[in-house]
């Protein structure tokens, strides 16, 4: 029998918890036969896996348990689109702390350019007034992962900012110091767009000049992955070179995802300070399936209820049940494929944390856009969410959550 052995990390054990709390983990996944290969070839897929059960005591306040496998946040990986979540919580908590007139999420947002390195935006024709804001590109973001949205507010915040917020906040394995999908140099990457904030009558409420960052933010010690890597058609037989490249330990994912959904377990200055209005605006958008948005619209062909939903309901394009939501963010490139999550069943009363990273690259040849997502990054997801899922579907709890808040009309 193969059993699932998970390391306990750490126990918060409030009035209403009567014993230890059993690790689920050490049940027969022979069942599960993509997540029996990985967890049975850790190395090679290098896959990490924290999961935090969650309790409530009498007064509906939740209590975690966390569980890990193969945790190391010192494991250099490629987090692709999950940096975008702490940038587009930071563009809330920006706004919050300027405090200008007039100005907010909705606001026309214009993005000028000084470089040859810098595009100018000043329209987004997926918006109902073909107007950028603030709101609509963190809609983007969160809804599809839109990568040009994730670079206006990376050049709107800049990188001191960004990863000082962060460190503030206790995430300290993180690095962000890229746009994305956008290939330009790390010494280009300090400069920041000109900003200017508008009125619809066309009035300046905020201009912003450009700005360079002198301090350096790079990944140390240096990060070399595979064994070879494309650059254009060009094949270079050496690992390929991450050291200006982003960096968010799967920890810190957990812990963004955390803090954004139950803030108040956290000491007010980990926390991210967005209203309470901010706050239910990010988790609705966290949790909508791209096909229930009407601004931005999406072609559900294209963009499925699982497109962004790894666990579970990754391996599948058929629709999620209007039940389960997942507060998530999720990421792939380079065969690396990452989703942090808080997973609701709100019929049953399910919920819990689960953040993981799996690499599918058997010819460790990176960029080359040879990577065995289909056959094990998508089944590793859905078949995780579904044991996890099916494990506290069984797990007997002596008060039932109370969900109400998670629940939006979409």
């Amino acid at each position: 029998m193969k059993k699932f052995v998970f390391i306990i990390l750490s126990i918060y054990c409030f009035s209403s918890c009567t014993s230890e709390p059993e690790n689920p983990f050490e049940g027969d996944v022979s069942n599960y036969p993509v997540l029996q290969k990985v967890l049975e070839n850790k190395e090679q897929y290098q896959v990490q896996i924290l999961f935090t059960q969650i309790d409530r005591n009498e007064h509906g306040i939740p209590m975690f348990t966390n569980y890990s496998f193969n945790l190391d946040d010192d494991r250099y990986f490629y987090p692709a689109s999950t940096v975008k979540l702490p940038i587009a919580l930071l563009a809330l908590e920006w706004l919050e702390e300027n405090a200008v007139d007039n100005l907010d999420k909705e606001t026309i947002f214009l993005v000028d350019s000084v470089r040859p390195s810098q595009i100018p935006a000043y329209v987004d024709n997926s918006s109902n007034d073909s107007l950028p804001s603030i709101a609509h590109y963190i809609k983007k973001i969160l809804l599809v992962s839109d990568n040009d949205a994730n670079n206006r507010l990376y050049e709107l915040l800049g990188q001191e900012y960004i990863n000082e917020k962060l460190k503030e906040k206790g995430l300290w394995k993180t690095v962000i110091s890229q746009r994305l999908s956008f290939p330009i140099s790390a010494e280009e990457n300090r400069y920041f767009n000109p900003i200017r904030f508008v009125d619809k009558s066309g009035n300046t409420l905020l201009e912003i000049p450009e700005r360079h960052t002198e301090k350096i933010y790079s990944v140390d010690p240096k990060p070399l992955l595979g064994k070879a890597h494309m650059v254009g058609d060009s094949l270079i037989n050496e690992p390929m070179d991450f050291t200006y490249k982003n960096k968010f330990a799967l920890s810190d994912l957990h812990g963004v995802v955390q803090r954004i959904v139950f803030p108040n377990a956290f000491l007010e200055s980990e926390r991210f300070h967005i209203s309470e209005g901010n706050r239910k605006f990010a988790l609705k958008y966290m949790s909508m399936f791209p096909g229930e948005s009407d601004i931005p619209k999406y072609d559900s062909s294209e963009f499925y209820d699982g497109y962004s939903k790894f666990f579970k309901f990754g391996n599948s394009e058929n629709p999620i049940p209007k039940n389960f939501r997942i507060f998530n963010k999720t990421g792939w490139s380079y065969g690396y494929m990452i989703d942090g999550s808080y997973f609701l069943d709100l019929e049953k009363g399910v919920e819990f944390f689960v953040s993981a990273i799996v690499y599918s690259n058997e010819n460790e040849t990176l960029n080359d856009n040879i990577y065995e997502y289909e056959e094990i990054g998508k089944p590793f997801f859905a078949e995780l969410g579904e044991y996890l899922y099916q494990k506290e579907l069984d797990r007997k709890k002596l008060i039932q959550p109370d969900l109400s808040e998670f629940k939006f009309d979409y």
